[in-house]
């Protein structure tokens, strides 16, 4: 079930809602709870009831496995060691992540590298099993250094499933998380609470439906449709993809946490405005934070711990095998290698370029910054090494150069004029007009670079009449336009 339908937005949101804090009311706590599991695992389901049973045995497996890592130390006669169940429990999650995600992709490079013809197996990736999955690799982790306090079974579930987050994040931490389920201040309807999430849930719509959408369109045309692509045509599908992403992704997290809030379940930040960022460190500050510190927590530190002397030069390769890392657990493909290998040295390259402290102009910083990004997610979007490289043809006018006729003032320029392709346009089905494209390129510029984010919104919300008519505009706004039904980009991940 997608938060951008009529289904869930009008049934079951105002259903799950009603029900939990009715039976809330009742002071019935584990049917409240379970009420709310319940929920959760109907909206996963919506998707394919197949894989229902999957993320139900990884709950109770990776449960069972935390558990006896967690009692083992009380335990006198032990047949296995503590160490060997939790590396049992990461192995069996890091085969069952990479049967689903990552099958055909060694198939396929087995069969290009010893030029075999094994048939690909075309698995169906099932909805957030990246997410949930290092969500309870994390909660292992965290069992085996002894951090795990909370353990009932019906909040490890819920903690999991909690459908605001279970499809694309954020990624949770089972120790903010879990206690906040049986806080009993959390389970009297909060109008405060419900008030700021249903103004966050409706700020990340407009994203969705009004910004990332239309971009969706651009993007597609020059990565998937188009077969060569001049300089305007290029940048704009770059530009448009880097621009989806944030609208898409960051709509999401901003409706994730304000569903959250309605249950007055409090979900973590995940975006503060990256396209703002002056360096690779601080744009991975701002961009996907869960994810970051993730990648902090339970890659770079195990990788820097397991050197017998660490130096600069040690975590310097650690932190380029974790971003390695990042890309692959992306996507199944070599150009989610690639662009996690690109962070991986950009963030070695800065560091570095902060021991010699150097300093450079803010606004230079920002524009390296932001195009070394924007390039980095050509590599993202596109689905082949050949895609990638007809973009980067065209950025760099190899395909054709043009400008925009108004300003092709010197005789040089004077028959360069800025068009679109009559492919291009074919591609968009004609919603492609010049100034629609730039005018929209350059609000989207504005906005990321000068609005106030979600999280300065939140900051500064209070439920008046000024607060009213703006989320009312934006509600309206977004749900006349939710004409069609168009998946969140992460869920793919």
């Amino acid at each position: 079930m997608l938060f951008n339908s009529y289904e869930f937005l009008f049934f079951f949101l105002p259903i799950t809602l009603v029900g939990y804090f009715f039976l809330n009311r009742q002071r019935l706590t584990v049917a409240s709870n379970s009420w709310l599991l319940f929920a959760s695992l109907f909206f996963y389901g919506w998707w394919n009831i197949v894989y229902l049973p999957l993320i139900l045995g990884s709950i109770l497996f990776n449960y069972t496995i935390g558990s006896l890592i967690a009692d083992t130390d009380a335990l006198k006669k032990q047949v296995v060691s503590k160490k060997g169940i939790f590396v049992f429990g990461i192995v069996v999650n890091v085969l069952f992540l990479g049967y689903f995600k990552y099958m055909d992709f060694f198939i396929g490079n087995v069969n290009a590298l010893v030029r075999t013809n094994l048939p690909l197996l075309h698995i169906v990736l099932p909805l957030g099993i990246s997410f949930f999955t290092i969500t309870q690799i994390a909660f292992l982790v965290d069992a085996y250094e002894g951090l795990v306090e909370e353990r009932k079974l019906l909040n490890y579930a819920l903690f999991v499933t909690f459908f605001p987050h279970l499809l694309a994040g954020p990624i949770l931490h089972h120790k903010e998380m879990m206690p906040q389920f049986d806080r009993t201040r959390n389970k009297v309807l909060n109008y405060k609470n419900l008030s700021l999430g249903f103004f966050l849930f409706f700020v990340g719509l407009f994203k969705k439906i009004i910004l990332a959408d239309q971009f969706s369109v651009w993007a597609k045309a020059g990565f998937d449709t188009a077969t060569t692509l001049n300089l305007l045509e290029a940048w704009v599908a770059s530009l448009a993809y880097t621009f989806q992403l944030y609208f898409d992704f960051s709509g999401y997290s901003d409706m994730a946490i304000g569903v959250g809030l309605m249950f007055n379940i409090r979900l973590p930040i995940n975006f503060n405005s990256p396209y703002k960022a002056v360096n690779i460190i601080d744009f991975w500050k701002r961009w996907h934070i869960t994810l970051s510190n993730f990648i902090t927590t339970y890659l770079y530190t195990p990788i820097v711990r397991s050197f017998r002397r660490i130096t600069f030069a040690k975590s310097m390769v650690a932190i380029f095998i974790a971003m390695f890392i990042s890309g692959l657990w992306h996507g199944a493909g070599w150009t989610f290698i690639i662009w996690g290998s690109l962070h991986g040295a950009a963030l070695v390259v800065n560091h570095n370029w902060k021991k010699l402290k150097i300093r450079m102009p803010t606004v230079l910083a920002w524009f390296i910054t932001f195009n070394f990004v924007n390039m980095a997610f050509v590599f993202f979007r596109a689905k082949n090494w050949h895609d990638a490289m007809k973009v980067f043809r065209g950025m760099f006018g190899l395909s054709g150069v043009t400008l925009p006729r108004s300003y092709a003032k010197l005789p040089f320029l004077a028959d360069l004029h800025v068009k679109f392709s009559k492919e291009w346009l074919e591609a968009v089905k004609g919603d492609a007009h010049v100034d629609t494209v730039l005018w929209t390129t350059l609000v989207s510029f504005a906005i990321i670079l000068t609005a106030w984010n979600s999280n300065q919104l939140t900051s500064r919300f209070k439920p008046c009449w000024k607060s009213f008519a703006f989320i009312v505009i934006v509600a309206f706004w977004a749900l006349f336009n939710m004409s069609k039904v168009s998946e969140f980009l992460y869920f793919q991940f």
